[in-house]
């Protein structure tokens, strides 16, 4: 009972959340990327299906990982975290780029048919937001 305890601990006062959650949006919008890719270059539909999963799960992490974002800066930076408004702005673009992606596609499961380069550009641009974002984390730990 011990061990569950100091891992509940852990999770909720010593270790800061927001780190365990942010590889989600980054991997998310990095699949979502590849597979977007792969349907291109195969012009097969499963691959498609696949890129709009993991974009729609890019949504709902982005949202987690901008709430623990912002609370883990209050609790460990006071709220003057390194680059924290600029992350504050591209995550917030991300969340827009990224659920506008999936809603579009949700309403219209031709989208990948009828506007093929505005759909794959927003694949490109979420991903590449979610780079930048992990790029201004590590500054954070690490440095510029």
């Amino acid at each position: 009972m011990d061990f569950f305890n100091r891992v509940i601990t852990a999770l909720t006062e010593t270790h800061p959340i927001h780190p365990m959650i942010v590889h989600f949006p980054i991997a998310l919008t990095g699949a979502a990327l590849f597979f977007i890719l792969l349907a291109l270059w195969r012009n097969k539909d499963f691959f498609e299906q696949v890129a709009f999963a993991n974009i729609a799960l890019a949504t709902v992490s982005t949202l987690v990982a901008g709430i623990t974002g912002m609370y883990d800066n209050q609790i460990n930076y006071l709220g003057d975290a390194p680059n924290a408004g600029l992350k504050i702005v591209l995550a917030i673009t991300l969340l827009l780029v990224t659920t506008i992606t999936a809603v579009a596609r949700w309403k219209r499961p031709d989208l990948f048919d009828t506007s093929r380069a505005l759909y794959v550009a927003a694949y490109f641009v979420s991903f590449t937001l979610a780079f930048i974002l992990g790029f201004l984390g590590g500054v954070i730990l690490y440095g510029f």
